[in-house]
């Protein structure tokens, strides 16, 4: 044996929100998210993400009934708090559902959701949810009250919202990804499963890539947009391959 431990592998969940995004701006029926979820699976990706919107403004009902017959991985279904898309969600089973914050006017996520002072209303979703065989992750900052909060309403998971981490840079960037680094080995230790994503780019995946306990990662507009340049298969392919490659360099003596 050399002696050099073996690189971890993450999962890559891979969000196929805008490709429909790309489709509902002309009214038409193409590009088919299920097409480009298939194509996805068959470069590497280890489940599909949609975000079922209450607005519906990419990805519509349908879409996630023919995705979710047709994978051969898991499907993760982000929806929003509320009675219509937990009723949805159970009826349709995901094998995941993410728990999300969402704004009508806003143009994507901005945020996680806040656990913390409405344990109430969550705890009985995610109980209704953890019901139908369906594992529950909530979409939270990396702050510790909200993945405490988490656990408290009984999701077995967290993904860590890296949209600050995205957005700074300089000295603040090394700060986020300290936050990052606390909140992974936080919900670790209290027994949740631990993904992250949001505005992760090929350019910027590798030292979230490189969180402790990390699971998974969910990228979908990064791909996406590099799917138009460079095909689907090709722009899942790079961003396994860097994020397989900042593993394999955190594995070196």
């Amino acid at each position: 044996m050399s002696g050099i431990p073996a690189a971890r592998r993450v999962l890559l969940g891979v969000n196929v929100d805008h490709v429909a995004t790309l489709r509902q701006v002309r009214g038409v029926d193409y590009p088919d998210p299920v097409e480009a979820s298939r194509v996805a699976v068959q470069a590497g990706a280890d489940g599909i993400t949609v975000h079922l919107r209450e607005d519906r403004r990419h990805i519509q009902d349908h879409d996630v009934e023919r995705i979710r017959g047709g994978l051969t991985v898991k499907l993760n279904l982000e929806i929003a708090a509320t009675d219509e898309m937990v009723a949805i969600a159970r009826r349709i089973r995901p094998d995941d559902v993410c728990i999300v914050p969402e704004r009508r006017a806003e143009l994507t996520t901005e945020g996680g959701l806040a656990v913390a002072g409405n344990e109430r209303t969550l705890a009985p979703m995610v109980r209704a949810l953890a019901e139908a065989g369906i594992r529950v992750s909530l979409f939270v900052d990396p702050d510790p009250q909200q993945i405490a909060a988490s656990h408290a309403v009984g999701a077995t998971v967290v993904e860590l919202h890296t949209g600050r981490y995205c957005e700074v840079s300089g000295a603040a960037v090394a700060d986020e990804i300290r936050h990052l680094v606390d909140a992974a080995e936080h919900a670790h230790g209290l027994g949740l499963v631990v993904n992250a994503g949001h505005g992760l780019t090929v350019a910027n995946v590798a030292p979230v890539a490189r969180l402790p306990h990390l699971y998974e990662l969910n990228i979908g507009h990064a791909i996406v947009a590099r799917a138009v340049l460079i095909g689907m298969t090709a722009a899942v392919r790079e961003m396994r391959a860097t994020i397989d490659a900042a593993l394999a360099g955190a594995a070196a003596p």
